[in-house]
């Protein structure tokens, strides 16, 4: 939650603009490239029947998203990265116990309001999927095999998109997505992980 204000300020500053922008008609096509910081929730979950708490760490990587408008102003966008890396702790387990990768392809369904400007917000919601991989154990673990499930959640998706020619535009972003998964050690379950993170970003988009 600590990027919220930043994120207050820049969405205030970019609505100060009223410069024309083109709407968004079927069959157009847009491309990003920018950056996005995973925030995961407080409180990630327990293992080893509750004995344990685990807490999953930041981490922020490049972005890249491909939206088709399938009617005027509502697009079908899919979201890419690459890989984020996370450090996995429990206090109880004496500090970091891991370090896991992973992809999280959305694909969601979005609506762009009009608004005859070149600030146009827009809000969205679709289908998550996350895949870990290259799980590390260390510390109170090390040695040990560690796994972590891939997750299926739902996204929510809203930001702004500010318009600076008829092809171009800068956009800030923030994401919701439900990412739980199943947390293995040596094949046995141990518990799970509620990740759940806000996505903060910045994109450079285009339009063809």
């Amino acid at each position: 939650m600590r990027l919220l204000p930043a994120a207050a300020a820049l969405t205030a500053a970019l609505a100060v603009w009223t410069l024309p922008a083109d709407a968004q008609s079927r069959g157009d096509w847009t491309v990003g490239i920018g950056f996005g910081y995973i925030l995961p929730k407080d409180d990630n979950g327990s293992l080893l029947d509750g004995a344990a708490d685990l807490e999953v760490g930041d981490n922020g990587r490049p972005t890249f998203t491909a939206e088709y408008f399938i009617w005027d102003n509502v697009g079908i966008e899919l979201l890419a990265a690459l890989p984020f890396e996370h450090n996995l702790f429990s206090d109880d387990l004496g500090g970091q116990i891991g370090s896991t990768k992973h992809l999280p392809p959305t694909l969601s369904l979005q609506y762009h309001f009009p608004t005859g400007t070149a600030f146009t917000p827009f809000l969205g919601a679709g289908l998550n999927y996350t895949t870990f991989f290259d799980e590390d154990a260390t510390g109170a673990i090390e040695g040990e095999d560690l796994s972590i499930g891939d997750s299926w959640g739902i996204a929510f998706h809203g930001g702004v998109d500010y318009a600076f020619g008829e092809r171009g535009a800068f956009r800030a972003d923030v994401r919701w997505i439900d990412i739980d998964a199943e947390v293995k050690l040596n094949g046995d379950d141990i518990g799970d992980a509620e990740i759940d993170p806000w996505v903060f970003g910045v994109s450079y988009i285009y339009k063809f």
